[in-house]
């Protein structure tokens, strides 16, 4: 599952006027922008006062409607000028209204049986059959099934076109007592760019616009597609790739014809799915000629609440079967957090007889705390227009291979006589509006002050850019352990921007309990950023809990959660000092492909009076040692196939997940260098793996697999990684003390599925809550062998799952007021080991969709 902390991005750049209120009602309807024409809203009706679903309403002369809710409500606004508008559907006579005026809200409208059509009355609001032969719209569904492959650019071998894209996001529920507040005072000029939304009525105001302009090429036998980006301009905030990157992802691209389409995180099954039969009701509803084409009009509808479906209607060519317009409007009873409404329009160009092509998509989403019709929010909305296209223009595949650094800084810059020439569409009113607001909003004390406090609170650090330095993380500067009780620290790094080419960063720390000073210091410095060649290195001596992770992290500043637990199972005692230094060389020579060489040297002791890393030096087993120092030489191989990353400086932020990640290292220790004690080859892998299982939900998977060549004692050896705290923590054992399992070998599988509520959402009185289902198992085999045992002097009896595979598993329940997650955890074995926990709960929270 995606972790999103939506107000946190949102707040980054952009949105942090808003975001200090996002989480507090204080919107309320009120102010209506005069720039649309013609605006009406009402309620459609049969002749017993009983609503009717999914009826057409429409601007007579225009292709310019909409349809009614399944509650018979609608509301319709275009920026032309109309004097009638047109309801009608299927069985009804269809019933023309005169507009005296051009705001006309909550209207009234009664349709009556046409008396020749009575038998072709068709009640929508039920269950509708899946049986060709009793519904004439399953029929044209599996013709469009049977065609979707030989639709669109699939008929050709290469493609190319020009594409356009605008990306929006604004206030909605615009109101006097917003206006006047504390929070816009010395600010109101914003308000001047109130408008009303066309789809959904609300009043809004713009806060954020991003424009860019590429070129598109792909290849359906390479199977392969590649974007050049000729420009990209966005409100007040330019060369921001944080906000572009998680513009790109939030809104990533989809084909109407796939099964499931993909939103925040969510896979939404299509109304064209070929498992849509099952998750829809289908309405052959009206026939129609459009750009001379004659098509079908079919309105769906879910057969079940709570799942993540839509309702909406398609037209559809009566020859090619190739979708000409569809809408799609996502059930407000979706299992899907923040996000009120979604509402998607498509187009589709007729460059033929026989080829219908995507010309114009918009989406629209209205991020809310809730889903209630007065709640408040943030609608994010994307129009992307296609242009010349152009056919069967082979690339080479070296064309279509991925840079590494592609960044091209022009892009970030053209003038305006670029964009006039390069928009598809040309921007309205209150969108010129926005670049000028934000021009002049940066300008206000106030709003710098908003923005200082929102970076803080989505990056963790205190901003001075003065002295270019960033004081923090200020979320790390307390702690506590067995051995340094309370800790406090502080910290900081340079920061001259997000793309800086080299940075350094330092901490001090202090803990009460064990009266000492903690430190540590690192750099980085990009070389080179075409290949990225990153050289790196520090030194840091800390408290750590070294048995919390089978691959343990390469940052020499690296300290886990374990190392800190406020609360836990039992005592957590078994720390170690560590004296860390590490110089290391990276490069990545194709993109999401990094190759590391590093060097360490290291010291490790017991930081407990209760805990000891002690063993012997001699085979007599008479003399021990309780300082381990070695240094080690590593060299790892990781991988990332389709990660997406921001920025091009030395350091950079992950722009989308769902991606695998593989790992793979090779360690070697010299005994005698540097005086190390030991001489050894340690050799890891690892490889996570998130499925996108349809429409039931997301399976991650992870498989790591270790072995330790030569005698080496209990602070070189690999340790199955426990979780003594409250946390819900993957890719750890919560049924597991620390260090009750030590190896030398080990394979370990972790497998958790987030069903998203798949099934809660058929359990009536679980239904509202739209809870989460999360189920999981883990299991690790390992040993450890005779000669490592005979080292040991700890006091500690090593154990190993080496006859049976030690397992766990887990039900959980998540999405608890949408931001809590508990999971209820069974120890499958092992249950003789000295104080096993059987049974353990640990819990967490986030911001999930």
């Amino acid at each position: 599952m995606r972790y999103i902390n939506f107000i946190s991005i949102i707040v980054d750049e952009v949105f942090l006027i808003m975001n200090i209120k996002l989480l507090v009602p204080f919107f309320f309807f009120g102010i209506i922008s005069v720039f649309a024409q013609t605006k009406i809203s009402g309620h459609v009706l049969d002749e017993q006062n009983e609503s009717v679903p999914y009826a057409n309403v429409f601007f007579k002369g225009s292709t310019e409607g909409t349809i009614t809710d399944e509650n018979g409500k609608f509301y319709l606004e275009s920026q032309n000028t109309w004097d009638t508008v047109v309801v009608s559907f299927l069985g009804y006579e269809t019933l023309e209204i005169p507009l005296n005026k051009k705001v006309n809200y909550d209207l009234k409208f009664i349709l009556k049986e046409g008396a020749s059509q009575l038998k072709e009355v068709l009640i929508v609001t039920g269950k509708q059959s899946k049986k060709e032969s009793e519904n004439p719209a399953i029929t044209i569904l599996k013709k469009i099934w049977e065609r979707k492959h030989k639709n669109g650019l699939r008929q050709f071998k290469q493609y190319e076109y020009d594409k356009y894209e605008k990306v929006e996001f604004d206030l909605n529920t615009i109101d006097s007592s917003l206006i006047k507040s504390k929070l816009f005072r010395g600010m109101e000029f914003v308000f001047e760019e109130v408008d009303t939304s066309r789809i959904t009525g609300k009043t809004y105001l713009p806060i954020f616009i991003n424009e860019s302009s590429s070129k598109v090429y792909g290849d359906n036998i390479l199977k392969k597609e590649k974007e050049d980006l000729k420009g990209n301009k966005n409100s007040g905030f330019s060369n921001n790739q944080v906000i572009i990157d998680f513009v790109d992802d939030l809104y990533s691209e989809f084909d109407i014809y796939d099964n499931y389409l993909k939103f925040f995180d969510k896979s939404f099954v299509s109304p064209l799915s070929k498992t849509g039969i099952n998750t829809y009701n289908y309405v052959l509803s009206d026939s129609a000629f459009i750009d001379n084409k004659w098509c079908y009009n079919i309105i769906y509808y879910p057969r079940r609440k709570n799942e993540l479906t839509f309702k909406g209607d398609f037209w559809v060519n009566d020859s090619t079967f190739a979708i000409k317009e569809i809408n799609l409007q996502a059930s407000k009873s979706a299992n899907i957090n923040w996000v009120k409404e979604i509402y998607i329009e498509q187009e589709f160009e007729v460059l033929n007889d026989s080829l219908f092509l995507i010309k114009r998509d918009y989406m629209l989403s209205d991020f809310a705390l809730n889903k209630k019709e007065q709640s408040r929010g943030v609608y994010g909305k994307r129009t992307t227009l296609y242009d010349k296209y152009a056919f069967d223009i082979p690339k080479t595949e070296k064309f279509y291979n991925e840079e590494v650094y592609n960044y091209n800084e022009d892009a970030y810059n053209r003038d305006d006589a670029f964009w006039e020439a390069n928009r598809l569409e040309s921007l309205n009113d209150d969108e010129q509006g926005v670049y000028k607001m934000l021009d002049t909003l940066k300008t206000v004390k106030k709003f710098k002050r908003l923005y200082n406090l929102g970076s803080i609170l989505a990056s963790g650090y205190v901003e001075f850019p003065s002295i270019n330095f960033d004081y923090g993380p200020i979320f790390s500067t307390f702690g506590f352990n067995e051995v340094e009780g309370l800790r406090l620290r502080t910290g900081g790094r340079t920061y001259f921007g997000p793309n800086d080419l080299w940075r350094l960063e330092g901490f001090l720390a202090y803990g009460f309990r064990d009266d000492k000073f903690k430190y540590g210091i690192s750099g980085k410095w990009l070389v080179d950023k075409k290949n990225r060649f990153i050289i790196s290195g520090g030194n840091r001596r800390d408290v750590e809990q070294i048995g919390a992770s089978l691959t343990n992290s390469t940052d020499v500043l690296g300290r886990s959660l374990a190392s800190s637990a406020v609360i836990g199972t039992g005592p957590n005692d078994k720390l170690t000092n560590i004296n860390l230094t590490t110089l290391a060389l990276e490069i990545e020579p194709a993109k999401n492909l990094i190759f590391r060489l590093s060097g360490s040297y290291r010291t490790l002791e017991s930081a407990s009076d209760t805990f000891s890393l002690d063993y012997f030096t001699d085979a007599t087993q008479t003399t021990t040692e309780s300082e381990i120092k070695q240094y080690e030489t590593a060299f790892s191989i990781s991988y990332f196939p389709k990660r997406k990353m921001t920025g091009f400086g030395v350091e950079r932020r992950n722009a989308n997940d769902g991606y695998a990640s593989l790992f793979a290292q090779v360690t070697r220790g010299e005994k005698g260098f540097l005086n190390s004690d030991f001489d050894y080859t340690k050799l890891q892998f690892s490889y996570i793996q998130p499925w996108q299982v349809g429409g039931f939900g997301r399976l991650t998977t992870t498989f790591e697999a270790g072995k330790t060549i030569g005698e080496v004692p209990l602070g070189l050896l690999s340790v199955v990684p426990g979780n003594q705290s409250y946390f819900s923590i993957y890719n750890s054992f919560s049924q597991l003390d620390f260090y009750e399992f030590v190896t030398d070998t080990y394979t370990s599988l972790h497998l958790e599925h987030n069903f998203n509520g798949r099934f809660f959402s058929r359990i009536p009185f679980l239904r509202k809550y739209n809870l989460r289902e999360i189920v999981g198992i883990r299991g690790v085999w390992g040993e450890v062998s005779q000669a490592n045992r005979d080292l040991n002097a700890s006091g500690l009896i090593y154990v190993a799952p080496t006859n049976k595979v030690y397992y766990e598993y887990s039900f959980g329940v998540g999405n608890i007021f949408k931001v809590f997650r508990i999971d209820f955890n069974f120890r499958g074995n092992y249950l003789d080991n000295p104080d096993a926990r059987k049974f353990g709960v640990t819990g967490s929270f986030g911001f999930y969709f």
